[in-house]
């Protein structure tokens, strides 16, 4: 068993929890260490809680120009993600916080009530061109404290008011709660879903993605978002050469079965502070892997732990690259998940009426 890492304090347990430490952020000119000042504390009162603090957002739409992404701009209505997901690449964002991608960003959480007020502003201004927006590109919009907070839920009234459409990635069974809102959209096409799906492995699952839902009952959450009459699409993200690439036919039959009409594939990502937290995972969880994992993972990505360049970061090169792509092509031809799902709307877009305009009189 490996000793706690210094950011720690002596006996403070992280159960529940992907990162093994609070690594210091890139921006940081200085490094912190935990120290004991020697009052006796019960153990039990030494888990790390979960920590929201507020942020009243100036814009609810980012932007983006990357030419290997669908989309061009998306929400995000939490910073931050309680999942815990030890890959996660969206953690080197909380270095921007002053906050640790370590085990602050699965803990020391940003919510953004009003975001959907400021949404509304963005889309009456006459400038605004539709185009379909993305949700949980970056954190999970569905995570735990989404059930408190009811941000997404939102968000979700308004792009419904204004029929806009958009794009959803999750891996949380809390979608399931706006159903009511979600399918209406999805029956004018204004809605698709990606369901995330990384092994079907519950013990793996949940050291790799400690407070995300089992894998079993992501699956039930497909049933229950197909059933509604939304399109799912499966998403094998991340897949990790060494460790869960074997899975990679078992899980698309699984969300195949589920109801997935869709599919798609994403190589591990590791970039900036994301590699060493993998590297400590690796050595702490699956250390007769660890070599191997990384072996392939620089394989992958031209001798590094990643490479960002546009074209390569999502499906890495050479042979392991190669070899993910031809399994997954040759499985989703013979399970019928490689249909194109149809193209979102956004010709129904319309600017409500707000109370007291004047032409909603007539």
């Amino acid at each position: 068993m490996q000793a706690p890492h210094p950011s720690l304090l002596p006996g403070q347990r992280k159960r529940g929890r992907g990162a093994a430490s609070n690594i210091t952020g890139r921006f940081e000119g200085h490094s912190r260490e935990s120290a004991d000042d020697g009052w006796d504390i019960p153990e039990e009162e030494r888990l790390i809680a979960t920590e929201v603090r507020e942020e009243q957002p100036r814009s609810a739409l980012s932007w983006n120009r990357s030419p290997d992404l669908p989309f061009d701009r998306s929400i995000n209505p939490y910073r931050g993600c309680e999942h815990g997901c030890i890959y996660c690449f969206a953690r080197p964002t909380h270095a921007y916080l002053n906050l640790s991608p370590g085990l602050d960003f699965e803990t020391r959480l940003i919510a953004r009530p009003g975001i959907a007020a400021v949404l509304e502003r963005e889309l009456r201004a006459r400038s605004y061109k539709v185009a379909p927006v993305a949700l949980g590109t970056n954190t999970d919009p569905y995570q735990p404290v989404e059930a408190k907070w009811q941000i997404m839920r939102e968000v979700l009234k308004v792009l419904a008011e204004f029929r806009h459409p958009l794009a959803i990635t999750t891996k949380g069974t809390l979608i399931e709660r706006d159903l009511d809102l979600l399918a209406p959209m999805a029956a004018q096409g204004l809605l698709r879903v990606g369901v995330s799906v990384t092994t079907l492995d519950a013990g793996l699952s949940r050291r790799l993605e400690p407070r995300a839902p089992a894998p079993a009952r992501r699956l039930e959450t497909i049933r229950r978002l197909t059933t509604a009459g939304i399109p799912v699409r499966a998403m094998v993200a991340p897949v990790i050469p060494g460790l869960t690439d074997a899975e990679l036919d078992a899980i698309l039959e699984a969300t195949r079965d589920a109801g997935a009409s869709a599919a798609s594939w994403i190589m591990l990502r590791l970039p900036l502070e994301v590699a060493p937290l993998f590297r400590d995972w690796l050595a702490e969880h699956a250390p007769g892997r660890a070599a191997k994992v990384m072996d392939r993972v620089r394989q992958s990505h031209g001798g590094k732990d990643y490479d960002a360049a546009w074209g390569k970061r999502m499906r890495g090169e050479g042979l392991w690259s190669r070899l993910i792509a031809q399994r997954f092509d040759k499985a989703i031809a013979r399970l019928g998940l490689d249909k194109a799902l149809p193209p979102l709307r956004c010709d129904l877009f319309a600017v409500p009426f707000r109370r007291g305009d004047q032409l909603g009189l007539f």
